[in-house]
């Protein structure tokens, strides 16, 4: 089992639930998280005023998969991911993290069975 950590942008978040549904994912927790990267943040404008955004929003997934959903989803996230056709800075990152063990609350269901 690996745990997939997933950094994109908000305006992804539909279309890469919706891609993950029809590969056969269909758990995951999402976070609104703030960061940046190599972009630094970003200078815009408010009535005539330039002013610095030094933290941007983005989408925290949390996605635990067996062993053989890890390649289909980790595709998945950066096709779908990706903005234009090469993908732009800022279109985030993955993560893949061991999870050395999992349990199901409700139905004390262990392992991969649990996922």
């Amino acid at each position: 089992m690996k745990l997939i950590l997933a950094i994109i942008q908000p305006t992804k978040l539909d279309a890469l639930r919706d891609a993950l549904v029809k590969i056969g994912v269909e758990r995951m927790t999402v976070c609104d998280a703030q960061g940046y990267g190599r972009q630094r943040g970003q200078t815009a404008m408010y009535r005539g005023v330039e002013y610095q955004i030094n933290l941007l929003r983005k989408i925290a997934l949390e996605i635990v998969v067996n062993d053989d959903f890890l390649e289909r989803t980790l595709d998945t996230l950066e096709q779908v991911g990706r903005t234009g056709t090469h993908g732009e800075i800022g279109d985030g990152k993955i993560f893949v993290l061991p999870v050395e063990r999992a349990i199901r609350i409700g139905q004390m269901t262990e392992g991969p069975g649990a996922v």
